[in-house]
């Protein structure tokens, strides 16, 4: 007997990494407690590039403030891969890192400013490491990234320092914001079919 096309799709979404998204409650427990560890890393790299740019001694010592700051990132995107149970967790810490850097600096050069390129940054590289199905696409994540990193530029110019205390929170809960949406997406979409009937068998009139 052929298997019903709902259970193909549910084999597919789980796909060849053989799991699916992770639990809402989970994924949640998982953004904070890696929030936690981006708090300090995202704090220690501004006070060091504050220092810098102040080249003043008034500040921390900004070599020792941006090292620690860049030696905490790593584990960050350890917490989010391990804590998310990410299937190929390694590989996503690596390629984690690599779009934080190759987003973060470029972000930080065209906004002019250091907060909006951490968080697109840390944001690119937490949409790679947070565990998602293997049919769930990165693009959302992107977006979400994107649309934080838009909104704390504006916040920089309009707020200052306050975007300095929220401007961690961002990278991690863009990206399960993102994974939000697009859950509540499909089960709309899975209402509506069943609303419709949509693949359900025709049934034949009963002549009178």
């Amino acid at each position: 007997m052929t298997p019903p096309a709902s259970g193909g799709r549910t084999r597919r979404r789980a796909g060849a990494s053989g799991v699916g998204p992770l639990p809402p409650d989970k994924l949640w427990r998982a953004i904070v407690l890696t929030t936690l560890l981006v708090v300090p890393a995202f704090w220690s790299l501004l006070a060091g590039l504050v220092a810098v740019a102040d080249d003043g001694d008034a500040g921390p010592d900004a070599g020792a403030a941006i090292a620690f700051g860049l030696a905490l990132l790593p584990f960050v995107f350890v917490a989010g891969a391990f804590l998310t149970q990410h299937p190929k967790a390694p590989s996503a810490v690596l390629r984690g890192m690599g779009l934080c850097l190759l987003v973060g600096l470029p972000a930080s050069a065209v906004a002019g400013d250091a907060v909006t390129g951490l968080v697109a940054g840390v944001g690119a590289g937490a949409a790679v490491v947070v565990r998602r199905g293997a049919a769930d696409p990165l693009r959302p994540r992107f977006v979400a990234v994107g649309l934080a990193s838009a909104y704390t530029f504006v916040l920089v110019r309009l707020a200052g320092p306050v975007a300095l205390l929220s401007a961690p929170v961002f990278p991690f809960t863009a990206v399960g914001m993102a994974d939000m949406v697009m859950a509540r997406r499909a089960e709309r979409r899975g209402e509506a079919v069943l609303a419709t009937g949509d693949g359900a068998e025709p049934v034949e009139p009963v002549e009178p």
